[in-house]
């Protein structure tokens, strides 16, 4: 969490971490589709909400705690808890230090982004807050960024989050790279039935922006896309071994990021995962 300035800011960003390449809880939460639905809100995935330190579902009334507006303890079993350690969260930490931040920079808006697994608690910050009601905080937000997060909610929770977000303008926009694999997960079909919301910010493999309601190939494992999935991942390839002489030394890809686009041949949905992908479609993005 930083600010532009020391003194008077007009700007706080919060940025989520994401997922840790060799981190297996970070992505055995990117892959668990458990869901924890909320009565008239909707459906949010278990695992994210873990991860932000909002339950535990070896216990499962500690959702109940952090994402009930009204909670009747003696009923549910809450008094039995430690509440001190519930109350020592990643969102709360983060709620508290904004809140400490705008009482100190009165003109402050804050803004939250984040990557992948940071990408999905980057939105889930905001739905928390507008459940728990905290509109003065809500009424200083700027925008959400998130690039390539997965899907966290079902079509309920997007509509009920549209009220908050999408009004007078649109704040909420995901940045989803070509054929990134992570945007496209968990499945939005008639099984899983998670759904993306939003306004998604496409960028095909030449950096083109599209603004888009959902990313082509929504689900990713189509066999009509094999073959142009592959071939891309050459080029991509080709691409970043050029890049510093193409762009200029500030767009050289490293030796990992090389790697990284190696196994993509045989797994391009993974390579086109890598964060370089997204830095240089925000630096080098045209809109069509």
């Amino acid at each position: 969490m930083i600010c532009d300035k020391p003194k008077d800011a007009t700007l706080i960003l919060i940025s989520f971490r994401g997922t840790e390449p060799f981190n297996a809880n970070d992505w055995n939460t990117d892959i668990d589709y458990s869901w924890y639905e909320i009565l008239k809100i909707g459906k949010l995935h278990m695992g994210f909400l873990e991860a932000l330190g909002l339950g535990n579902r070896e216990d499962i009334r500690t959702f109940r705690y952090h994402l009930q507006t009204e909670i009747v303890k003696e009923s549910d079993g809450i008094d039995k808890i430690d509440i001190r350690s519930l109350d020592m969260t990643a969102y709360h930490m983060v709620r508290e230090k904004l809140r400490s931040l705008l009482e100190e920079h009165k003109n402050a808006k804050f803004i939250v982004t984040g990557h992948s697994l940071g990408g999905a608690l980057a939105i889930l910050f905001p739905i928390v807050l507008v459940i728990h009601e905290e509109k003065k905080l809500m009424e200083k937000l700027l925008a959400v960024y998130t690039f390539g997060q997965p899907r966290v909610g079902n079509r309920q929770l997007g509509k009920f989050m549209e009220a908050h977000l999408d009004h007078p303008v649109p704040k909420y926009f995901r940045v989803v790279y070509c054929n990134d694999l992570v945007p496209r997960l968990p499945y939005d079909d008639k099984t899983f039935l998670y759904k993306h919301f939003g306004v998604c910010l496409y960028y095909n493999s030449c950096y083109i922006e599209q603004r888009m309601e959902e990313e082509p190939n929504k689900n990713f494992f189509d066999i009509e896309q094999l073959i142009p999935e592959h071939a891309n991942a050459v080029w991509e390839l080709i691409r970043g071994l050029a890049m510093g002489c193409t762009h200029g030394q500030d767009y050289r890809e490293g030796w990992f990021s090389i790697l990284v686009r190696v196994l993509g041949l045989a797994m391009p949905g993974v390579s086109a995962h890598c964060p370089t992908n997204y830095i240089n479609s925000v630096r080098l993005g045209k809109s069509m």
